[in-house]
């Protein structure tokens, strides 16, 4: 397991990484699988660049802040 899938271990089944690939990197669903899993498409050794780990970090606080509104606004 990568250190990036370990970090978002929590998580991981509950994010449609496929979305967060094409809405916030504008990149299809594999290449956020690969980069997850460490390699790339040729199956070589592969990770976020740190302005993609930006990017990333950003993307689940947007949608953590979009998760608790959506609480809030149940009555």
């Amino acid at each position: 397991m990568s250190a990036i899938m370990h970090q978002l271990s929590d998580i991981l089944l509950y994010i449609k990484w496929g979305n967060i690939s094409k809405d916030f990197f504008g990149f299809s669903r594999g290449w956020i699988y690969q980069r997850l899993n460490g390699y790339d498409g040729n199956g070589k050794p592969s990770e976020f660049t740190e302005s993609q780990k930006e990017t990333l970090r950003n993307a689940l606080k947007e949608l953590a802040h979009r998760i608790e509104t959506a609480a809030d606004n149940i009555k």
